[in-house]
């Protein structure tokens, strides 16, 4: 099929490379042409596992190119996905559908015969009446449908989400869009159905609910946390008690310093929005976004408390930046909280990440950063491991003895055990334990 990606950001750029992995012939736009001129060359502008090998696979077939001419690319193409950035809107948190209007206006302009509009994008509940509206007014005889198809990739694990997932969920009610939807996925229909067709405004709030539900997980577990460190006990051992019950599951159930990144906080807050527009108040997501931006404040608290409540001019190496491991994403990650107290209160802060350091110069200053780890743990007065790099899991612990000036760890994450880091002379502090 040919199909078009509007959009060549990270939902946008791995689904136009999935689908031409799949074997449909594909165009992704983007008004950005020295982001086009990377592409067009191989070269992938974000950090995804296994995304640069796709591209050039792609490229190479001349199943997958690169233009933005929005008008060249979608006339003839069987469906059109809109796959720009709906971020948080500043002042009231609801998603900015600037992006999505544009495209719907310059979609509609280059129709040509039946074609498929999706919105791949997260969006609002009605976004989906919106871009027909915009769309019909625009090319009042236009032969169209529009769909919603919401994204579940994770990042760092974006490739294998989209060609194994859980669901595909397509909302839409015109058979001949759905027919040409089912055609689009026939590939992951493979002894099982993984394909979940309903109403439009269903799938729009799916996407939006899944993702408050699992924020209310984490935001649940860091709480629980908390209450295990006054009481004496263990949240890995709580985590894997009630994970075992099959109505709750063992899935974003580990404690740490709170979510980040482009979905959990944007969706969150633009899913209380749609909620306060329709006066049907969501307490329990609101209580979640507040939890959840008081963690990351009090894992800075954290760290200053474990070093006696004084860490002015004292030099504190923070390992790992991004939200979560293999991404370079830095949006609304719990290091820039952390960092940021960590400042306010004094400390001099040394850091390293594996990818994410040139993002993070873009959110953090008067942070020196390190390639190396062990050269920004090199005479600090404690460690703390803030994102789980898979680089970080195995440390040399008596090398970071020798380098600290106190043998302070402070893990976030609880990736290590107690009685090996204490056994290597380091004091440990961990998140519920």
């Amino acid at each position: 099929m040919n199909l078009v990606v509007i959009g060549s950001g990270y939902v946008g750029l791995v689904s136009g490379a999935c689908f031409s992995d799949f074997g449909h012939d594909v165009i992704c736009v983007d008004k950005d042409e020295s982001k086009i001129g990377q592409l067009r060359d191989g070269g992938v502008p974000i950090y995804e596992p296994g995304l640069d090998d796709l591209v050039r696979t792609g490229i190479k077939s001349g199943r997958l190119r690169f233009t933005t001419d929005v008008h060249e690319a979608v006339a003839g193409a069987d469906a059109v996905f809109i796959a720009v950035g709906t971020p948080s809107r500043r002042g009231d948190g609801h998603a900015d559908m600037v992006y999505v209007h544009a495209a719907a206006q310059e979609i509609a302009a280059a129709l040509t015969g039946f074609t498929v509009i999706v919105n791949k994008s997260t969006v609002p509940v009605g976004t989906g009446d919106e871009v027909e509206r915009i769309i019909r007014q625009t090319s009042p005889d236009a032969d169209f449908t529009v769909v919603s198809n919401p994204e579940f990739l994770r990042e760092g694990a974006a490739i294998n989400d989209f060609k194994r997932p859980d669901r595909v969920v397509i909302g839409g009610d015109d058979q001949r869009g759905l027919a040409v939807m089912r055609e689009v996925y026939r590939p992951l229909v493979i002894g099982r159905s993984t394909v979940v067709e309903m109403s439009r405004r269903s799938a729009e709030l799916t996407k939006y609910a899944g993702n408050a539900f699992l924020a209310t997980k984490i935001a649940f577990i860091n709480e629980i946390a908390d209450l295990c460190e006054k009481v004496g006990a263990d949240v890995l051992e709580v985590a894997y008690g009630i994970g075992l019950d099959n109505r709750i599951g063992s899935k974003f159930l580990h404690a740490g310093p709170g979510y980040g990144g482009s979905c959990f906080p944007k969706d969150t807050l633009a899913l209380l929005k749609t909620a306060d527009d329709f006066d049907t108040p969501q307490r329990i997501v609101e209580a979640v976004v507040n939890a959840n931006d008081r963690r990351k404040r009090a894992m800075g608290r954290k760290v200053i408390d474990v070093l006696d409540g004084d860490v002015r001019g004292r030099r504190i190496a923070i390992l790992g930046l991004t939200f979560k491991p293999n991404t370079d994403d830095m949006r609304d990650a719990p290091a820039i909280a952390i960092v940021r107290a960590l400042q306010d209160a004094g400390a001099q802060v040394h850091a390293h990440d594996p990818v994410g350091m040139e993002q993070a110069k873009k959110v953090l200053s008067n942070v020196i950063y390190h390639d190396d780890p062990y050269d920004a743990m090199d005479s600090a007065h404690a460690v703390v491991i803030v994102t789980e790099w898979d680089s970080f899991r195995a440390l040399a612990l008596p090398r970071i003895k020798s380098l600290l000036l106190q043998p302070v760890m402070v893990d976030l994450r609880n990736i290590y055990s107690r009685d090996i880091v204490e056994a290597a002379g380091l004091t440990y502090y961990a998140v519920g334990r």
